[in-house]
């Protein structure tokens, strides 16, 4: 996976690519699709949502720049892969998913590969998790038609944000934004992606 399908497409963070390398991804994925971990394409989970393709969690997570001191946090943890790739390389991980039945399950499945550098919450992401806050980096895991205002305040002067913005019906755009010292946000555009739809508070 790392050979074939993360080094060619330049995924050069040593990092990121030790995180890829020790992250068993084949138990993130239901049963059924346990032979098909490793393929370079996204997978169907429980609740008709999806774990992304190894290389867009590795370009993410590569994208936020991040350091072993950072704090991050995920919205959408989903089948808990990106959290635990994040877990691999950063002192904290702070992560929210919307779908209970997914959220007891990626917590269990934490619990059992004893991270306990990740916190899980059930609730809407698009309030964040002001309790911990501020991040270093925050990255959102499923397409979102606006950037939330409350995670912006929640980012650190410096901080990176990476999600999948959604430009039209039509077109996700993976972007990261810098937040500047005024408080703007720098946008910098990584690559054309599918992704399943932030749900909650973001769509009204």
């Amino acid at each position: 996976m790392v050979e074939n399908q993360l080094l060619p497409r330049g995924i050069h963070n040593t990092e990121v690519l030790n995180a890829m390398l020790k992250v068993p991804r084949h138990l993130f994925v239901p049963p059924g699709q346990k032979h098909r971990a490793y393929l370079d394409s996204a997978l169907p989970i429980e609740e008709n949502q999806t774990i992304s393709q190894p290389y867009i969690v590795a370009l993410m997570t590569q994208s936020a720049e991040l350091k072993n001191s950072h704090k991050v946090l995920e919205i959408g943890t989903g089948s808990a892969y990106q959290a635990a790739v994040l877990a691999e390389i950063v002192e904290e991980v702070y992560t929210i998913e919307i779908i209970q039945p997914l959220f007891k399950q990626a917590s269990k499945l934490l619990k059992f590969l004893d991270y306990k550098n990740i916190s899980t919450k059930f609730g809407d992401g698009y309030k964040g998790w002001k309790d911990h806050a501020p991040y270093d980096a925050i990255l959102i895991t499923a397409a979102t038609p606006k950037i939330p205002a409350p995670l912006i305040d929640q980012l650190k002067v410096g901080g990176k944000m990476v999600l999948p913005l959604s430009e039209s019906p039509f077109s996700q755009n993976l972007i990261v934004l810098t937040k500047m010292k005024d408080g703007s946000l720098e946008k910098a555009f990584i690559a054309a992606v599918v992704f399943v739809p932030m749900t909650g508070e973001v769509r009204k």
